[in-house]
């Protein structure tokens, strides 16, 4: 019976615990850096399906709002938007909603994403195009949960440009509701479906 030391099963023991470090590690790391993302309620922008407002509507509620099809564009002072509506919206307003006396259906839902305006610096003549994101504001329409703002909730998600991080303004969902109510006979809805 030899008592020379097994290198060969010590090496291999060696790289199996400097593996098992380096999991732990990683994972460690990757716990440190999820805490960090959401400490302080504001979530990176790759997270920003984690953030929600208070007492209302959550990101996670419009998953899937950057593919929506277009309803129209507008600019407001120094910014520009683009309306977006899922597809239950857009088949409602293809089909005429709601100036055919129709209120949109349940489940419908609207994205507006504001950017910084800026003058295009290669478009040959003045063009106004979007320069660094602002918010995205979003609004569900859901009979029975808000049956108070008129059928539908509101949330509104500040970006911050320095930080790549979302932050929910105010609580509740009906941040919306009062400005909207000048438009209560089109089901509250502001933006028509533009031609095209």
């Amino acid at each position: 019976m030899s008592t020379q030391p097994n290198f060969e099963a010590m090496h291999h023991g060696w790289h199996r615990l400097l593996r098992s470090a380096a999991i732990a590690m990683a994972a460690g790391g990757a716990a440190a850096a999820l805490m960090l993302a959401v400490s302080g309620g504001a979530i990176s922008a790759e997270d920003k399906y984690k953030v929600q407002v208070r007492g209302g509507l959550a990101f996670s509620e419009f998953r899937g709002f950057e593919d929506w099809a277009t309803v129209a564009v507008s600019q407001s002072g120094d910014l520009i938007e683009v309306i977006l509506a899922n597809p239950v919206m857009i088949k409602a307003y293809r089909a005429g909603a709601p100036g055919n006396g129709k209120p949109f259906p349940d489940g419908s839902k609207m994205a507006k994403i504001h950017w910084k305006a800026k003058p295009s610096a290669e478009a040959p003549s003045p063009t106004t195009v979007p320069d660094t994101l602002h918010d995205v504001d979003f609004m569900v329409r859901d009979s029975k949960r808000f049956s108070k703002t008129g059928n539908w909730g509101y949330a509104q998600f500040n970006y911050d440009t320095a930080s790549d991080t979302f932050t929910p303004e105010g609580t509740g969902s009906d941040c919306g509701f009062a400005c909207h109510t000048i438009v209560a006979k089109k089901d509250y809805v502001f933006t028509a479906y533009g031609k095209r």
